[in-house]
């Protein structure tokens, strides 16, 4: 599918957009969110710091949805007919606020937390960024790199739980070697 070109200027805009919307997200959910229980925090133990797992918080959403981002009917008008639909994820994290439409897997978890890591050593406003560019780098969600590191980490932790790794070592490689 064909992402429309954007200049330099329009890239900056979204990327600050996309960080406003994820500043106001986390505003919005984080006085509803809890602590990670003990069984999760032992789960993720041998792959997360325990500042991480003692500071990330988790709602499980009942009966609401996460909305899209306001930008989104601007986003379709420059073309992008391929937006990811918050309604529709299984959770979506906010810096250290994860918003989940059903009950947390391990597997969940273990993905959304790669993203609080992301977001502990880029911040906010180079996570936007880092997204933005690579959503249109890799022709939609799937190509983004951030979501590729989750998702690859993820499937190392769900093939073999009991070989320790560290999750942020993992993600300062990735900054390191510029692939995100």
């Amino acid at each position: 599918m064909a992402i429309p070109n954007l200049t330099r200027e329009q890239v900056s805009q979204v990327s600050a957009l996309v960080a406003e919307y994820i500043t106001v997200q986390r505003a919005k959910y984080l006085p509803r969110a809890l602590q990670l229980s003990a069984k999760q925090k032992r789960a993720m133990a041998a792959f997360f710091s325990t500042e991480l797992l003692d500071t990330a918080r988790l709602l499980v959403m009942d009966g609401e949805r996460v909305v899209n981002p306001d930008f989104y009917p601007m986003l379709r008008s420059l073309g992008f007919n391929n937006l990811p639909d918050q309604s529709t994820m299984g959770a979506i994290t906010f810096v250290d606020t994860v918003v989940s439409h059903g009950p947390f897997t391990e597997g969940l978890l273990f993905h959304e937390l790669v993203h609080v890591e992301q977001y502990r050593q880029l911040d906010v406003s180079n996570f936007s960024a880092l997204y933005v560019r690579g959503f249109l780098a890799g022709g939609g969600y799937e190509g983004i790199p951030l979501e590729r590191n989750a998702y690859s980490l993820g499937e190392r932790f769900e093939k073999d739980a009991t070989t320790r790794f560290s999750v942020a070592d993992e993600v300062a490689e990735w900054i390191a070697a510029n692939r995100f």
